[in-house]
């Protein structure tokens, strides 16, 4: 019942926004029929006189084909069976108790599982929307699939130009950038009318095919920081790719301590760290013994501990030896 009074609700709101369009363009019109001097030609107002001509037609089908779908809807009406919703009228608007009425709101975690159900319903009609290039190709293919014109279509747009721009596809992130702040529009159109936007895209396209330089100018302004918004989080993606593919790196050298073996490396002291480069025990061993008991014992842990010294071999048992000879003496 809320569905059947919301459709016709909505016809509504379509209708008088039709009427009020159809009086702009007679208000267009009269003032290009009033300015035309007899046996003066103009080719430049001549061809708008066509344009506004052609438009007045065609809001006047619209206004029909609403008056039409009105009357189909209240004859509809008068079918349903009587209920609660049908029959009872409010008597008064007094309001008894100060109770805010409870609006259901989606969580964040709805908002996702709708986005997402969408996006795999209807990724295929989204991606080629989003390479469209011409107005009235656009026009007609929301006209052909009206439920793309929602916020998850925008949403779904913008996902494909970050990825467009981490594939370093430039050109094709700029296309489906120009289709999401088309949709963008759409949807603010929508909110400023208080429509729903399945009804007024057409709006849209009427209005930015003739659309004066202000508007032109937000829209092509709109586009321009969407575009670095998308090569903002491109760059964010790739360097947090980056550190999580450095940092599964780092897990799988880590050794039998838990320690990384580079970064152990790096802190050697230069002597040790010929000696490892070369492979050469005896050399590592003098090194070590060379420093203070206490900072060799410290290294020589920490090499174990990040598997760049393996002690269970032969040269580890060795250089262990060493190392408690050394702790003995001391």
């Amino acid at each position: 019942m809320v569905e059947f009074q919301q459709r016709g609700e909505d016809l509504e709101t379509n209708l008088a926004e039709c009427k009020r369009l159809l009086e702009e363009a007679r208000g267009r019109l009269k003032e290009l029929e009033g300015g035309r001097k007899e046996g003066e030609e103009d080719e430049e107002r001549e061809a708008e006189l066509k344009k506004v001509h052609a438009e007045v037609r065609k809001l006047k089908k619209d206004e029909k084909s609403f008056e039409k779908m009105i009357e189909e809807h209240q004859r509809e009406e008068k079918k349903l069976p009587w209920n609660v919703d049908t029959i009872s009228k409010e008597g008064f608007s007094k309001s008894v108790l100060n109770v805010k009425p409870v609006t259901k709101e989606e969580t964040e975690k709805e908002k996702v599982e709708k986005h997402k159900t969408f996006v795999e319903k209807y990724a295929k009609e989204i991606k080629h929307f989003g390479m469209l290039r011409r107005w009235d190709d656009s026009q007609k293919y929301l006209s052909d699939n009206p439920h793309l014109v929602c916020e998850e279509t925008t949403n779904c747009l913008v996902v494909i130009c970050i990825d467009f721009e981490i594939d370093e596809k430039h050109a094709l992130m700029e296309q489906v950038a120009h289709q999401a702040i088309v949709m963008q529009f759409i949807l603010d159109l929508a909110r400023t009318l208080k429509v729903n936007p399945k009804g007024c895209f057409r709006q849209f396209f009427s209005k930015i095919k003739t659309a004066d330089k202000p508007y032109q100018d937000a829209f092509d302004h709109e586009l321009e920081l969407l575009k670095e918004r998308v090569r903002s989080c491109a760059q964010i993606r790739m360097e947090s790719a980056m550190k999580e593919l450095e940092e599964e790196e780092r897990q799988k050298r880590l050794g039998p301590g838990g320690l990384d073996p580079v970064e152990v490396y790096e802190s050697l002291p230069k002597e040790i760290q010929k000696s490892f480069d070369e492979k050469n025990v005896q050399m590592l061993r003098e090194a070590i013994n060379r420093l203070d008991p206490e900072e060799g014992k410290y290294h020589l842990r920490r090499c174990i501990d990040s598997g760049l010294w393996v002690p269970d071999s032969g040269e580890g048992d060795d250089e262990e030896e060493s190392d408690e000879e050394d702790e003995e003496e001391d």
